[in-house]
C-alpha cells in the first residue's frame, strides 16, 4: 500500500474550480472588504469569505451579543452572550481562529455620514450587514460617490432579498426604492422574527456576488434584484436597467444621507436620563396601534391617537409620536437609543 498524500493548501479545493484558480485565489488573498453590521446577514458573509482566503476583513459593528442572537448568528456562542463581548469583537476573534492567515480588523462603532469615508475608502467591496433602512441609503450615496460596489441584502421573517450595486453600470438602491419606509411601518427582526435559514440564503448570495467581483469574473455577476418567500416556496428575479437619469444619488449626484442631510437627529435630555431621536424625514405618519400590536411581545404598551408609550421588558420607556418622533428612556446613551429605535420601531 502507499500513502496518499493530502494536499496542504486550504484552498485547494477552491482553486480547483476552474474560473477562480491561482490567479483568482491571489486576488482574493490581495482583497479588502468591508462588512458593515456583523448581525445574522454580516456575520454569514464573514464567515463564508474568511474561508475563502479574502486577505483583509473590516467588520463594523455598534452591538454587543446577546441571547436572541445565537438563533441566526452563527460566529457567537453563549461565551459571547456572558460577557457582552461587541459583535465586531467576538466575529473578529472566532473568524481570526478559523482562518490565522488573513487580516481582520474589528471597529466598535455605528457607521455615519462622518466616519464612512474613513472606514470605506481603501476598500474593494462593501457588504450590507444592516438592520435599517437610514444606514443602508447612506451606504448607497457614498457608493455611488466612490464609485465602489456594494451589495445590498436584507431579510425578514421568511422572506430575504439582495443585490449587488455597481456604479456606474448598474441601478442604484434609489432607482429601485427612491424613498425609504417611514419609520414605524416596515417589520423589523425584533418585532417579526427571522429563521436562520433564510439568513443563510442571502448571506450565501452576497459572499457568491463578492467572490466573483473580486476574482475579476465580473461578467459573471448577478445583475437582478433577487427576493423570496422561503416558506411559500416562491422567488422573483427582477432585472434592472441602467442608472435612472432621474435618480437624485445615481443621476443627479445628489447625495443626501452622505452630505447629512438626511440622518435622523438624537439628543441627550438633559437631567431626564433619556435620549430624544428624531428621523430626517417622514412621509407619512406612524400607524400607531399597528406598532403597538407589534411591540406586545416586547413589553407593555398602549396608544392613543396621537402618541404611544409603553417598557420594553429590557427597561427602555418608549414615547413615540405619529411623526417619528420619539423619546427613549433609561438611557443617556445616544447609540444605545439608536439602536433600540432600529430594533423596534423601524428605521
Amino acid at each position: 500500500r502507499y500513502a496518499v498524500a493530502m494536499p496542504t493548501d486550504r484552498y485547494h479545493r477552491q482553486t480547483l474550480v476552474t474560473t477562480v484558480g491561482a490567479q483568482g485565489q491571489r486576488r482574493l488573498g490581495e482583497s479588502t472588504v468591508l462588512i458593515v453590521g456583523c448581525g445574522a446577514l454580516g456575520s454569514g458573509s464573514a464567515d463564508l469569505l474568511a474561508r475563502a482566503g479574502v486577505g483583509r476583513l473590516r467588520l463594523v459593528d455598534r452591538d454587543v451579543v446577546e441571547l436572541t442572537n445565537l438563533q441566526r448568528q452563527g460566529l457567537y456562542d453563549e461565551r459571547d452572550v456572558q460577557a457582552g463581548t461587541p459583535k465586531a469583537v467576538a466575529a473578529q476573534n472566532r473568524l481570526q481562529a478559523i482562518n490565522s492567515d488573513i487580516n481582520i480588523e474589528a471597529i466598535v462603532d455605528d457607521v455615519d455620514a462622518s466616519n464612512i469615508r474613513a472606514i470605506a475608502d481603501d476598500c474593494d467591496l462593501i457588504i450590507d450587514g444592516l438592520d435599517n433602512f437610514e444606514s443602508r441609503y447612506l451606504l448607497n450615496d457614498y457608493s455611488t460617490a466612490a464609485q465602489r460596489p456594494w451589495i445590498y441584502g436584507g431579510a425578514i421573517g421568511v422572506t430575504g432579498m439582495s443585490a449587488f450595486v455597481l456604479p456606474p453600470e448598474t441601478a442604484c438602491l434609489r432607482c429601485i426604492f427612491p424613498e425609504p419606509p417611514s419609520p414605524g411601518t416596515s417589520p423589523t427582526c425584533d418585532t417579526a422574527g427571522i429563521l436562520g435559514p433564510v439568513i443563510s440564503r442571502v448571506a450565501a448570495h452576497q459572499a457568491m456576488q463578492a467572490i466573483k467581483w473580486l476574482t475579476g469574473n465580473i461578467d459573471a455577476i448577478d445583475r437582478t434584484l433577487h427576493s423570496f418567500d422561503a416558506w411559500a416556496n416562491t422567488q422573483h428575479a427582477m432585472t434592472r436597467a441602467g442608472p435612472d437619469p432621474n435618480c437624485p444619488c445615481c443621476g443627479r449626484g445628489v447625495y443626501e444621507w452622505l452630505d447629512g442631510e438626511r440622518t435622523a437627529s438624537s439628543m441627550v435630555l438633559c437631567g431626564r436620563d433619556a435620549v430624544q431621536i428624531k428621523p430626517a424625514t417622514s412621509q407619512e405618519a406612524i400607524p400607531l396601534q399597528q406598532l403597538a400590536d407589534r411591540l406586545a411581545e416586547h413589553g407593555t404598551f398602549h396608544c392613543t391617537r396621537d402618541v404611544l408609550h409603553g417598557r420594553l421588558h429590557n427597561g427602555l420607556e418608549m414615547t413615540v409620536f405619529e411623526n417619528g418622533r420619539a423619546l427613549i428612556k433609561g438611557t443617556d446613551s445616544t447609540e444605545d437609543a439608536r439602536s433600540a429605535y432600529a430594533r423596534y420601531i423601524g428605521t
